[in-house]
């Protein structure tokens, strides 16, 4: 047995002693000595030894126990359990196991190289005091190689920051008006003193930082010094980091590329670029996202063109692809609502003579029946457009069938956060069986606003969105008479318990709130169109009942759509983590209530109560529900695909 320790011969400490010299010097680990790099700083850099390509040996130790060979040798490192599973993905000594003709020599000499390896790759991890112990065992029973190369880590004590400096160079050191976005980077710096320190957590650092400050104004900043001096005798790492900012840049005028089919102007609405004002990254992506959701182009990507016009009007590059004039989309679906569904949507993006965009809709599962259409204009240099629509349909409301129709056109506008809407709006519903309520029809003039406040509008883990709708109209069926509706809507995402970093804020469970309220204000003879009045239950409002099964119960035992509504609901989502991993998945317990009546004294909630699961899907989060109703004393299962307010 061959045993390569700390200890070695006096005669091999100085060729060691240089290679190691070498060795910290590249990789700016040098105890008590400065390191600068431009750029991200270079200190304890991993080499090419990665865990794919020991991935590839173990692929190879398979393939050659397969052909009857042997492999030169083996390792085993043996330690703490993170550090010793980072040794063992990234040691080079790992790449030459599978040559199996390297002698007791060759293998020796290559253990000598592994120490100084081991040592590079815990200095990374901010050891850089171990003791390392390396061992060759002869094993000529095994069947894997004969021989096994025992590697045994003690880290030693972790380095821990001692003092961080960051410094400004260029414009952004002496601008008075930048001086909240310096306090910003300084507060938000990730690697604190008193940290461990590592080669991941300086590089995030360093990232996390430069991306604030090309975030706005300075977008080509950068990282001019970086430096990191270790006391390996203390212990610890003192950090600095020289930004340089550049320029100052401001938005110019907006420049078309692959512009053919569609009015330059209107994509020049559509966007909303504000010309002359700060560079912002986060606008760049609003703007880039109002064209892409606009439906009339393919693909869009926005850039600032910082290589050409003064850094005061820097142009914006849009490089678009068209959308076709017309297309059709035919597609199915699954609800547990109202199970499958088949629907055909047709899209003209420029009608004639109005050359406005329509898109029209056919859409038929198990209780809904419809067709409709909704024709919007170019928005205006404030964002405001014209917009009308129509729809028929059929469906199951209540005890009843109701088929109806409804014709709408007024002004929208849609923001970062923000959908206003003012509309005249005609509706009439007919509902269908014996003792069914009369038909009827209305006039109304109605004001939306729906604002949303998320961090994330496709899967919030935080944040709250608000929704309000105000109406008054008159009866054209019957007795004509005035009345209100009056309909709010708010859902908010708490986490709870407190969080230090990014990955602890992603592990916090959190509580779900929505609530939802509605009243009708007429004379109680009032011919009101039942589409204009409310049922609740189902997937997204009262779960353990069907699709708008809770309403007014009449003395018969028909449930029809109601003047009042309330519902509530409180739902506790806990991300599931696997092995100290977070996965794609959560857990949730849930509670909802609603309930609908003629009179706000007779609202008498219905409850359900649940478990269920929601996975965080490449298409959107997917979330099944099993829910019991309280009052039907069944249980029902809810299966729906994204998110939506």
């Amino acid at each position: 047995m061959v045993r390569v320790a700390s200890v070695l011969s006096p005669a091999l400490w100085p060729a060691l002693l240089f290679s190691g010299v070498l060795l910290l010097q590249g990789c700016s680990l040098l105890p008590k000595k400065e390191a600068a790099d431009t750029g991200a700083s270079k200190v304890g850099v991993v080499r090419s030894a990665d865990a794919d390509s020991n991935d590839d040996s173990a692929k190879d130790d398979k393939k050659t126990q397969a052909d009857g060979r042997r492999n030169a040798f083996t390792v085993d490192v043996r330690g703490p359990e993170t550090e010793r599973d980072y040794l063992a993905r990234h040691l080079e000594i790992q790449r030459y196991r599978e040559l199996d003709d390297l002698g007791v020599t060759e293998v020796s000499r290559l253990m000598v190289a592994a120490e100084a390896n081991a040592r590079e790759l815990l200095g990374t991890l901010g050891y850089f005091t171990p003791t390392l112990t390396l061992e060759l065992k002869e094993t000529p029973d095994s069947t894997e190689a004969p021989r096994e190369v025992v590697i045994t880590v003690a880290p030693g004590e972790r380095t821990k920051v001692s003092t961080v400096q960051i410094r400004y160079a260029g414009q952004i050191a002496d601008d008075p008006t930048a001086e909240a976005q310096r306090d910003a980077i300084r507060t938000g710096w990730a690697l604190r003193a008193g940290e461990p320190f590592t080669q991941q957590a300086w590089d995030d650092a360093k990232t996390v930082a430069l991306r604030s400050l090309t975030a706005k104004r300075f977008l080509t900043g950068s990282v001019e010094i970086s430096r990191a001096e270790i006391d390996a005798d203390r212990h610890e790492a003192r950090l600095g980091v020289t930004y340089q900012s550049g320029p100052a840049y401001k938005f110019g005028p907006l420049v078309l590329r692959g512009v053919e089919r569609y009015d330059a102007d209107a994509a020049r609405r559509i966007a909303r670029l504000p010309t002359g004002t700060d560079y912002d990254q986060q606008k760049l992506l609003d703007a880039q996202q109002r064209l892409a959701s606009s439906g009339y182009y393919d693909s869009v990507f926005l850039t600032l063109d910082t290589d050409s016009g003064t850094p005061l009007a820097a142009p914006v590059i849009a490089q678009l692809r068209e959308a076709p004039l017309q297309k059709v989309v035919m597609g199915v679906g699954f609800t547990t609502d109202n199970g499958p569904r088949l629907s055909i949507d047709h899209t003209h993006n420029r009608m004639p003579l109005l050359g406005w965009r329509a898109v029209s809709r056919l859409s038929l599962d198990n209780d809904i029946q419809s067709l409709g259409t909704e024709w919007n204009a170019i928005p205006d240099d404030r964002g405001w457009r014209w917009f009308a629509g129509g729809e028929v349909k059929s469906e199951q409301s209540g005890s009843y069938v109701v088929d109806s129709g409804r014709l709408r056109g007024g002004r929208n506008k849609s923001s970062d956060h923000i959908d206003r809407s003012y509309f005249l709006q005609y509706d009439y519903a007919h509902n269908r069986g014996t003792d069914a309520p009369p038909s009827a029809s209305a006039v109304t003039a109605n004001w939306g606003w729906t604002g949303r406040y998320f961090d994330d509008n496709s899967a919030p883990s935080r944040g709250y969105g608000l929704a309000l709708e105000l109406a008054a109209g008159y009866t054209l069926t019957g007795e004509q008479v005035p009345f209100t509706r009056t309909y709010a809507r708010w859902l908010g995402v708490l986490p709870l318990g407190r969080a230090e970093d990014k990955d602890a804020r992603a592990r916090r469970s959190r509580l779900q709130m929505r609530l939802e309220a509605g009243a009708v204000s007429a004379k109680d003879s009032a011919q009101i169109p039942s589409t204009l009045m409310f049922l609740t239950g189902g997937d997204t409002t009262v779960r353990g009942y069907s699709y708008k099964q809770i309403g007014t119960v009449r003395a018969d035992g028909k449930t029809v759509a109601g003047r009042y509504l309330g519902v509530a609901s409180l739902e506790w989502q806990r991300p599931f983590v696997y092995q100290d991993k977070l996965t794609a998945w959560e857990s949730v317990v849930f509670v909802d209530a609603g309930a609908v009546a003629d009179k706000p004294g007779e609202l008498k909630p219905k409850v359900g109560v649940g478990v269920g699961a929601r996975w965080r899907s490449p298409v959107g989060p997917v979330q099944a529900d099993l829910a019991y109703g309280v009052d039907s004393k069944k249980f029902r299962l809810h299966f729906r695909l994204g998110f939506t307010f």
